[in-house]
């Protein structure tokens, strides 16, 4: 607990902290976040009330930025996900099945945090390496850890690796489908704007540039949105993947997992994430945690 008596972010050193923050975690994004969407409640809930269609760079950027303060945030990260909570209290409608959902019901909610367990696990593979038996159950509790500072009670959670597989399963059996958000985060003919963010000579050069620029990164985001996604999951929503598809996966992967490691520390982590591993190096309290975190090799 922290300092308020508020759920604590997980502490540093461990498998998330090594995650989370690395840029190949942004990689990871879209195939969670697609996952998430699935759920015919939550599919609905961001097709109704998001902004992702209409400012896709800004919603990109909070959802970022929130997910940096769960885990890094320190006693930000309670205040954090108080404030998600009341942003989601008005979020209510009908699904693609007739049925009421409100997006704070424990079910919906635990559903969306969920899905991020299963893909980082599935993705590390590709981008990082593959997590070892003690590492995925650490990660695992860590990840219960950022649940109960997004107030999803211990109750609405499996509480142990062994308790999660069969809650995913029969998630994957009953609820998921080929939602109409999930159909849009896979096109890749659809409009999106330019960027918006970062130095005004960048945004005028995207902008004259986004014709020639947005098929090719469309094409690129689909890829990775499939291929990074669980095949059990890929296979649920009826996501097509070919072999050829997962050999050219393999190869990119091959080629992030050279590349990552070597670079400077402020190129390869987000700035929070940087921040928090500065300061934390600064009074000796960067230590690995139980599991170990998660190395490139």
């Amino acid at each position: 607990m922290s300092s308020a008596g508020e759920p604590a972010p997980p502490p540093p050193g461990g498998v998330l902290w090594s995650l989370a923050g690395d840029i190949r975690g942004l990689l990871m994004l879209p195939a969670a976040l697609t996952l998430q969407v699935a759920h015919p409640a939550v599919g609905a809930g961001v097709d109704e009330h998001s902004v992702f269609r209409t400012d896709p760079w800004g919603r990109g950027e909070r959802s970022l930025s929130s997910l940096q303060l769960w885990v890094y945030g320190g006693e930000a990260a309670a205040e954090e996900g108080r404030r998600l909570r009341k942003l989601h209290r008005t979020i209510q409608g009908t699904d693609t099945r007739g049925r009421r959902y409100h997006a704070l019901t424990p079910a919906n909610y635990a559903w969306v945090h969920a899905t991020g367990f299963p893909v980082y696990r599935h993705a590390s593979r590709y981008l990082i390496r593959p997590l070892a038996e003690a590492q995925e159950r650490a990660l695992y509790q860590e990840w219960l850890q950022v649940g109960r500072v997004l107030g999803i009670h211990d109750r609405d959670m499996p509480q142990t690796i062994e308790e999660f597989w069969p809650y995913y399963r029969s998630m994957l059996a009953e609820e998921v489908e080929a939602t109409v958000v999930v159909r849009e985060l896979v096109a890749t003919d659809l409009p999106v704007p330019p960027p918006d963010r970062g130095p005004l000579a960048l945004r005028l050069i995207l902008k004259a540039l986004w014709p020639v620029l947005l098929p090719p990164l469309a094409r690129f985001r689909s890829f990775l949105t499939v291929g990074l996604m669980p095949p059990d999951a890929r296979e649920a929503i009826g996501l097509d993947w070919t072999p050829g598809q997962e050999r050219r996966l393999q190869r990119f992967g091959a080629v992030v997992r050279r590349i990552v490691p070597v670079l400077p520390e402020r190129l390869r982590y987000l700035p929070l994430a940087r921040s928090a591993r500065a300061e934390r190096r600064a009074d000796g309290r960067l230590r690995p945690r139980p599991g170990g975190p998660v190395r490139s090799g």
